[in-house]
């Protein structure tokens, strides 16, 4: 099913095939082990790379392959017992405990056993990725005169332009002087909580909401306070309540098919949303992380709530990645007034600059005619997968329910019977070989009810889907008897 797949499978055929050969002795060439395992070069090429990770072989440029001599014993282990407290001293000196807890973020990222379809993904199948025109973009980029130097620090002025023009639209509301170049979504969501919210702090949150924010804002030590999200996006009648309530003075959203629920905030909210967060004398960040993967029967599609916003309320992060590759990570926060300078501080003392040659590689993508080819394929495929799965799981699961069928984005959010179980449900679709992702990590409370998340944009294509699907009744059979 994927490229890695097949790198597992060869890398377990060679390590149990080492045996053969004494430490030092040289393995087939490569060309051998494509013949003999009927796969491609690159897939060698991964998969004694594993090896050689793994110390178990020795790659020599121009030489070949040999097995690695019989590793040392291994030091004794050490106390780090110690740690336990030096790690619990938040709580110890009365201060908000920063939990650090990434799993929510890694069920999206983890790639998963061989032969497991991929309803887990949070990224295109490589299927769906524009290889081809990265890997040209890359390329010239690499030769451009100073690709390789010190880039500037808020980022090329050219690749800040077209994120303003992406942003502000037409009309020029928003300026290159008002874009900061950052790495990748998740870090710009970072950079703007560290920016605007103190440690201990409250923080608004939608609810559900993206794992990876709630991480962000846990490890910061911030306290997430959940605000309902209808098929119209967040309530602004509960926002303004949450508001009063907490104290708060930053409110994280995602206006357009937000995470996991698709909802697209309504026409009627938008400045509803802004006008309560700026009576609140708060921040509204807008994650606008799938703006890229519109369905083909979308329709036009609303504008950033930074668009309409001279007063500086939205701080706005736009990302190339989910259109592109997990490894594109070229993203841009956009704020307006002296937030924009705590913003710029804090990026450069966390990672002082995005590099170089991938911010000539984004202009370089993004400026060719391959880039509306490539979003005009995948707006019609993406729409494909999505009436794919949906068709399948009324078909053969009719009893899990579709609240809301997006048109943008690469997901479904799904719910469950009530009394299910999502971890039991979660397990027995592993076994019978499909990866979900569970609803309660999108949730900064208690949940309303069980939940699943179901991507159609990480797997091969419709036939895998519709495999899935029967996976998944079966698993559904298991865990709902």
């Amino acid at each position: 099913m994927h490229e890695r797949s097949s790198v597992g499978e060869l890398a377990q055929r060679l390590r149990r095939d080492l045996d053969r050969y004494s430490p030092g002795g040289k393995l087939p060439s490569s060309r051998a082990l494509v013949e003999r395992y009927r796969v491609s070069p690159v897939t060698v090429s991964r998969a004694l790379a594993q090896l050689a990770a793994e110390g178990l072989v020795v790659t020599r440029p121009g030489a070949g392959a040999f097995r690695a001599a019989p590793p040392a014993p291994a030091p004794a282990a050490g106390d780090t017992s110690w740690q336990a407290v030096a790690l619990s001293a938040d709580a110890a000196a009365g201060l908000v405990p920063r939990t650090v807890d990434a799993s929510g973020v890694t069920v999206s990222l983890a790639a998963p056993p061989p032969g497991v379809i991929e309803f887990s993904g949070g990224y295109l199948h490589p299927s769906l990725q524009p290889e081809r025109a990265m890997a040209a973009a890359l390329s010239r980029a690499g030769r451009r005169p100073g690709a390789w130097g010190r880039p500037p620090l808020d980022g090329l002025v050219e690749l800040r332009e077209w994120f303003a023009r992406s942003i502000g639209g037409p009309g020029g509301t928003v300026t290159a002087a008002e874009v900061l170049i950052t790495a990748g979504g998740q870090s710009a969501l970072t950079t703007a909580l560290r920016a605007l919210a103190p440690p201990g702090a409250a923080v608004l949150v939608e609810s559900p909401t993206y794992p990876g924010m709630l991480a962000i804002a846990r490890s910061a030590g911030l306290r997430p306070v959940p605000v309902p999200v209808d098929a119209d996006g967040v309530r602004p009648r509960l926002l303004a309540d949450a508001f009063r309530a907490s104290g708060a003075r930053v409110f994280v959203c995602q206006p357009l098919f937000q995470n996991p629920t698709g909802a697209v905030l309504a026409p009627d909210r938008r400045a509803e949303v802004v006008r309560i967060a700026r009576e609140a004398g708060a921040f509204v960040i807008e994650d606008d992380f799938v703006r890229r993967l519109v369905h083909e029967d979308a329709g036009p599609l609303p504008p950033p709530l930074a668009a309409d916003d001279p007063d500086g309320v939205v701080v706005h992060v736009a990302s190339l990645t989910k259109a592109t590759s997990p490894s594109f990570r070229v993203s841009a926060l956009a704020a307006r007034g002296p937030v924009r300078q705590r913003l710029r501080a804090i990026q450069v003392v966390d990672t002082f600059f995005v590099p170089g040659p991938l911010q000539e590689a984004a202009l370089e993508l993004v400026g060719s005619p391959a880039w509306p080819r490539h979003l005009r394929a995948l707006a019609a495929e993406l729409k494909a997968r999505r009436d794919a799965m949906t068709s399948a799981l009324r078909l053969h699961l009719p009893e899990l329910v579709l609240p809301h069928i997006p048109s943008g984005g690469y997901h479904l959010w799904v719910r469950l019977p009530d009394g299910t179980d999502e971890a039991a449900l979660t397990a027995a679709a592993l076994r019978a070989g499909v990866a979900l992702t569970p609803g309660r990590p999108y949730f900064s409370a208690e949940p309303p009810a069980a939940h699943v998340r179901l991507s159609f944009a990480a797997v091969g294509g419709i036939a895998e889907i519709t495999e899935g699907v029967r996976r998944l009744r079966t698993a559904c059979t298991e865990a709902l008897a």
